[in-house]
């Protein structure tokens, strides 16, 4: 995975031929600046491009340059049409253990949301439903 600290500091020290452009996948553009370098352009824009590689959140960077290493479900769903997961699950088998059921169907709710499966909204949602059955 490739490290903002890094890009930053190419992009400041070796910027004006492109390096941190090589560096992030960007080997065409890092053509342009190693063709273009005698103009001092590229050096220029390299500076203003480390003031921005360094006030970018990590996110961000990680969603821009390493899209291919992290798995879409980590990658963080700030589409707004976000297709809704549903999570059926199974009725408690007896009712002296029903508490019980409840609280595993919860936890197991949870460790879909920390996988990246659920949102944080469809964990709310799936939970506040399986409280209700249990209460009525």
């Amino acid at each position: 995975m490739k490290s903002k600290t890094t890009a930053a500091l190419l992009a400041f020290f070796l910027g004006g031929v492109g390096v941190h452009k090589f560096y992030l996948g960007r080997p065409i553009l890092g053509l342009f600046y190693l063709v273009f370098s005698w103009t001092f352009i590229p050096a220029f824009v390299a500076v203003i491009e480390t003031i921005l590689l360094l006030v970018m959140n990590e996110h961000d960077f990680n969603l821009r340059y390493n899209s291919k290493f992290i798995s879409p479900a980590f990658a963080g769903n700030t589409n707004q049409n976000a297709q809704n997961i549903v999570v059926n699950v199974a009725a408690p088998a007896a009712a002296s253990s029903g508490a019980v059921d409840v609280t595993q169907q919860i936890k197991a709710l949870h460790d879909l949301k920390v996988a990246g499966a659920l949102s944080e909204e469809e964990f709310s949602t799936q939970k506040t439903r399986l409280l209700a059955s249990r209460l009525s």
